[in-house]
């Protein structure tokens, strides 16, 4: 658009120039004639500033010639500034030796061989041609030539109005594309849900093929996006969304106009949802995973020490509101340390595995069995109305041990310690109330101990298949 007004200037302004060299009065009458059997005859036009002579001058200032033709005849031409001079000339023909041939005023422009009217004739008609061609710079040929020139100028001013409305919109276009992956990029990096991100990845993609539908069938799961209901018109395109390991995540998929040809634009939209989506399920699992792995014990596959106590401080938090109590039970399993001497670590960690899956079918839904670290675990047991519930559940947990345990061909008796408190008879805080079970527990891993010892009249029990731990 920057050069447009410039041109513009450049053209009025050579037109403005040429047309003032010619518009001015510097007209010229051609008195130009021939005989058609003295051949051709071409004479050069006279120019004469009309504001520079007056009427009386006019003749003098005329040119005259006189030529002879092929056959000896004469033939007169008059040339000057404006055809009122022609009578004076006229009487000046007087004293010419031959009479003239003819007499013919050229106000138009006409081409060399047209025959043309006469003012008048010392001839006949038809012993009359045009010999001579007005030169093309006249108010006429500028008049078509700034025509053109203006016709040209709007022409490239429309033009460049479109291309500039069209690079505007497509600009904005990729504005609006960009600010939708940036946002896309900060969900898929923040803890939004995954089927809203792929929701919004089929969007920016439908935006990007022009309203195009678009939809994302994940593997194993769920069908987002714009999905038509007949597919039957359209044209179907697929790319699958690849996993770092093993098969792929899904697949996105965009239903195109049947009568259209495969256009690179929609492979490439195609592509970015494809690597947007395979971004935001990676980082949603491994988000998954590292939230799983901060609340979850790896061994057992139940919650850890810090989920415990964050449910711990909730349950807190709502018995002081409602004035509710709960229990908390602490579990510590009998000599593991025997069993991973005897049979080492990787026997140990199946007894602990095997020990969690009994704990856990005794629980109701609700209650939370998790694993505070080496050989000890911890029971919420939320909503009870007295510590009888508390007791009834912590037995049954007692009991889960009294069938041996098949480890690796081995068969192991175990037993466990179990500890009660009670919120807030036995404690109001989670450190105190922790504490407080602890003391239970170990109260009663020491009677338990001294029972055994008793029993045994004083010979150690040794961990051997078969034998009680």
């Amino acid at each position: 658009m920057k050069w447009i007004i410039p041109a513009v200037a450049l053209a009025f302004g050579c037109v403005s120039a040429l047309w003032g060299s010619h518009a001015t009065p510097w007209g010229t009458v051609y008195a130009v004639a021939a005989l058609k059997s003295a051949g051709s005859l071409r004479l050069a036009p006279s120019r004469v500033p009309v504001e520079e002579i007056s009427p009386t001058e006019a003749c003098k200032t005329a040119r005259h010639e006189h030529v002879s033709g092929a056959d000896g005849s004469q033939i007169a031409a008059f040339c000057s500034s404006s055809p009122r001079f022609l009578s004076r000339w006229l009487a000046d023909l007087s004293g010419f030796s031959a009479p003239a041939v003819a007499i013919c005023l050229m106000e138009v422009f006409v081409s060399a061989g047209t025959e043309v009217p006469f003012d008048r004739l010392r001839s006949s008609f038809a012993k009359i041609v045009a010999t001579f061609k007005p030169s093309w710079l006249s108010s006429h040929d500028l008049s078509v030539v700034m025509a053109l020139l203006l016709t040209l100028v709007v022409a490239m001013v429309a033009l460049s109005w479109v291309l500039e409305r069209k690079l505007r919109r497509h600009t904005t276009a990729l504005a609006h594309l960009e600010q939708r992956r940036s946002r896309i990029l900060e969900d898929i990096n923040s803890s939004r849900p995954l089927a809203q991100i792929i929701e919004e990845i089929t969007e920016i993609v439908s935006f990007k093929l022009h309203g195009a539908p678009c939809w994302c069938q994940i593997t194993d799961g769920a069908r987002l996006g714009n999905h038509p209901r007949k597919l039957t018109s359209l044209r179907v395109i697929e790319e699958e969304i690849p996993a770092r390991s093993g098969e792929s995540h899904g697949s996105l998929f965009v239903a195109l106009d049947a009568r259209t040809k495969p256009r690179e634009e929609e492979f490439e939209a195609l592509s970015t949802g494809v690597r947007l989506a395979a971004l935001a399920i990676e980082t949603s699992r491994l988000y998954s995973d590292l939230v799983h792995r901060s609340e979850f014990d790896l061994l057992t596959d139940i919650p850890n020490r810090f989920s415990l106590e964050r449910y711990l401080d909730k349950l807190i938090h709502e018995a002081r509101q409602t004035a509710g109590i709960f229990g908390l039970i602490y579990i510590d399993l009998d000599d593991l340390k025997k069993v991973n001497d005897e049979y080492g670590h990787k026997t140990g960690d199946l007894y602990l595995q095997e020990a969690a899956r009994r704990m856990k079918h005794q629980l109701r839904p609700g209650d939370m069995l998790a694993r505070l670290g080496g050989d000890e675990f911890a029971v919420l047991v939320p909503a009870v109305r007295k510590r009888a519930d508390v007791e009834e559940i912590a037995q049954r947990l007692e009991h889960s041990f009294d069938d041996p345990f098949e480890v690796e061909s081995q068969v192991l008796k175990g037993s466990a310690s179990i500890g009660v408190a009670l919120y807030p008879e036995d404690a109001t805080t989670k450190d105190t109330l922790l504490s407080a079970a602890d003391a239970a527990m170990y109260v009663t891993k020491h009677c338990k101990q001294r029972s055994r010892l008793a029993a045994a009249d004083g010979v150690d029990p040794k961990l051997t298949a078969g034998e009680h731990i």
